[in-house]
């Protein structure tokens, strides 16, 4: 993944905005925003029925004339191509649905003439924590077939990330932050669920909490790697890295609560690992 300068809603002014002051946002948007706007790749998040859009730098760039400033936060006088070319997904987003539009063509308006950009939107409903949708996050994700020609050990391609979080809020918020990045990205509370799950599918990283029900996530990483030996672990942990120490497997760890460049950095280190010896 190219570095880039972390970004949050903070790092912008909102003045003349729908949205106003970040200070009074409620949570939901203050954490959707900030993923949004650290993201590498192109995307929206819709809020509200009224549709006012948040956009980040690499969407704008993408996007051309008539996509108006960084951040955006108001209601835009014409429909953006993502969300007019997500119909159905869309609704169903707007009532709890997470959905993919696979292999979507967007055409663009460029000074030198339209452009086409082909990408899988990745649709995600945002709670409002009270049982309702309060926005959308729309992420323009390269296509599937050409993220799965990629060489998964590459810094640049996507990665299938199992996470393995008991608390799930922070699960919810670790796997938003991943699928920000441009990831696939699967979450489960219990290592039992895990197990099953990287025994159905391939996983190229296994993110998972220290303490875990049932089962330390480093057991839970053992059992794992002892069935796919080229997994890549990072592990986070609240109680420093005591139940860390002396492992016979490379892993990466991330102390609890950690900042997105820690995370993006880590993962750009497990991508570039070796892959073990057969």
């Amino acid at each position: 993944m190219p570095e880039h300068d972390p970004r949050t809603a903070a790092s912008y002014d909102w003045t003349g905005s729908s949205l106003g002051d970040p200070a009074r946002w409620p949570l939901p948007l203050r954490v959707a925003a900030d993923l949004l706007l650290n993201s590498p790749l192109p995307t929206l998040l819709v809020w509200g029925r009224e549709t006012i859009l948040v956009f980040n730098e690499a969407y704008a760039a993408l996007a051309g004339l008539g996509c108006g400033r960084v951040p955006g936060g108001s209601v835009p006088s014409v429909l953006p191509p993502p969300l007019s070319n997500a119909g159905a997904a869309l609704q169903a987003a707007w009532a709890g649905q997470p959905g993919v539009v696979a292999g979507a063509v967007l055409s663009f308006r460029h000074a030198d003439g339209p452009q086409e950009y082909r990408c899988d939107l990745i649709l995600t409903p945002l709670a409002d924590g009270s049982g309702g949708v309060a926005g959308v996050h729309v992420l323009l994700a390269p296509p599937a077939g050409v993220a799965a020609a990629a060489e998964p050990d590459t810094p640049d391609a996507a990665m299938r990330i199992l996470v393995v979080e008991d608390n799930l809020d922070s699960q919810y918020l670790v796997c938003e932050m991943l699928k920000a990045f441009g990831h696939e990205a699967d979450g489960v509370a219990h290592p039992d669920d895990a197990l099953e799950l990287l025994a159905k599918g391939r996983y190229h990283v296994l993110f998972s909490d220290v303490s875990l029900p049932g089962m330390s996530g480093v057991d839970l990483a053992r059992q794992a790697l002892a069935g796919n030996p080229g997994l890549k672990v990072i592990f986070a942990s609240g109680y420093g890295d005591s139940l860390l120490r002396h492992l016979e497997f490379p892993y990466l760890s991330l102390q609890k609560p950690y900042e997105l460049d820690q995370l993006q950095d880590a993962l750009a280190k497990v991508a570039r690992q070796p892959a073990p010896a057969r």
